[in-house]
């Protein structure tokens, strides 16, 4: 069996309208660390929506291009695009095996899109994925709530958190916004 590839930790929070999305940059195949500085967040739609992915690389970039054609098809219209997609991800027989999450944000959604069929909305618009998005999301939800700082601001030190905590988590992070309905 070859090694497996690991990492990513992907955090959206929308605050004060914005909506921001950072990631690690921590890959891990086995127990070394491959590339520290892989860029997780792409900017799709001259820069309208934000995706953060994790799983397989190859997957992701798979489904990147296949999202991005969903929402030409589907113009303004993200959850309609997100749907599309995964009801074509989960009926052909190639893209069924692809193994990879999205988190997407544009000005009015954020939404997790997975293989498994799922298209759902966090109520609060905190969102995580990846080996240490649970832990993202929990210091997120603290820091929503008790501090005064920015989305981009949460996002950046949650992550960091999430790094202090998750082995395939690191500090090489990189933060995105775009200006929001809510």
């Amino acid at each position: 069996m070859s090694p497996r590839f690991r990492g990513t930790t992907v955090l959206t929070v929308r605050r004060w309208g914005v909506v921001a999305m950072g990631a690690d940059g921590q890959i891990t195949c086995g127990h070394s660390i491959v590339k520290p500085d892989a860029v997780k967040i792409r900017r799709l739609l001259d820069g309208q929506i934000l995706v953060g992915f994790a799983g397989a690389g190859a997957d992701a970039f798979a489904l990147l291009e296949r999202f991005e054609a969903k929402l030409k098809d589907f113009p303004g219209n993200m959850p309609r695009a997100a749907i599309e997609l995964v009801k074509e991800w989960r009926t052909d027989r190639v893209l069924r095996n692809l193994r990879a999450m999205l988190a997407t944000a544009d000005t009015s959604h954020t939404l997790l899109i997975t293989g498994t069929g799922e298209v759902l909305q966090p109520p609060d618009g905190i969102l995580g994925i990846g080996s240490g998005g649970n832990y993202a999301v929990a210091a997120a939800k603290a820091l929503f709530a008790h501090t005064d700082l920015s989305a981009a601001q949460i996002v950046r030190q949650a992550l960091e958190i999430a790094a202090s905590i998750d082995v395939y988590t690191n500090t090489c992070i990189t933060v995105e916004e775009l200006p929001c309905d809510r």
